[in-house]
């Protein structure tokens, strides 16, 4: 599991970006002052990813990242409401990765957070594209195209493990318990309306007719079946 430290001392928002990086499958670990994270920067070049907020408590993301630099070049993303392009330059010449304005859009910071973690997952085929109706879904890009009018749409890493989980077992039931396990793992505690938040996505994508299926099925009390 990918590990991401996030470095941000605002609660709310501490609390929003760890539950969603944890239901896409990393391993979240938060510092929320500045000099403890540099007290502690053995730990955080451990990880695969700094999220680092540039306003902290006692000393500023830009000397973290400075710390950060001295030992490891593990990527790291800036978020701050320093949005000025003269903070951005500042940023990334002490050799940040990507910096992200707040207010920042949830599914953007997603997707910069994939972009800088490059993907070991040894379910997902990089050459793998799948068709349901006309949509087809290219697990290498996580992109997904529609024959008949050309839209396009980009899943997050959660969303293509789970497509290709229902198309590994395509036919088949696969209940609740095994999707949590086999996704989320041991770890983490997501509870199955997750999975029905999900399926409705996908029904939106994919079916003429979300509330009569046909691809994306529900089994009462036991769990989900894509049919093809």
């Amino acid at each position: 599991m990918p590990k991401i430290c996030l470095i941000e001392d605002e609660e709310s928002l501490v609390e929003l970006i760890k539950f969603n990086l944890e239901l896409e499958g990393y391993s979240v670990n938060v510092f929320q002052n500045g000099q403890r994270a540099i007290d502690e920067i053995d730990e955080i070049i451990e990880s695969d990813l700094v999220i680092l907020d540039v306003m902290l408590p006692e000393v500023s993301g830009f000397d973290v990242c400075k710390s950060i630099r001295n030992h490891s070049q593990v990527p790291v993303l800036f978020l701050s409401a320093k949005g000025m392009a003269a903070d951005r330059i500042h940023g990334l010449r002490l050799g940040a990765n990507d910096y992200l304005p707040k207010p920042f859009d949830l599914e953007e910071l997603i997707l910069r957070v994939q972009n800088l973690i490059p993907s070991n997952d040894s379910t997902l085929n990089a050459a793998e594209v799948v068709v349901i109706g006309s949509k087809k879904i290219d697990f290498s890009t996580y992109e997904m195209t529609d024959s008949k009018t050309g839209n396009q749409h980009l899943f997050s890493k959660r969303e293509i493990e789970l497509l290709k989980l229902f198309f590994e077992s395509k036919g088949q039931v696969i209940s609740r318990d095994e999707i949590l396990d086999r996704l989320w793992g041991k770890e983490n505690f997501p509870t199955s309306r997750t999975i029905d938040n999900y399926i409705l996505v996908f029904r939106k994508l994919f079916e003429e007719n979300p509330r009569q299926p046909k691809y994306f099925h529900s089994i009462r009390g036991v769990g989900y079946k894509l049919t093809l």
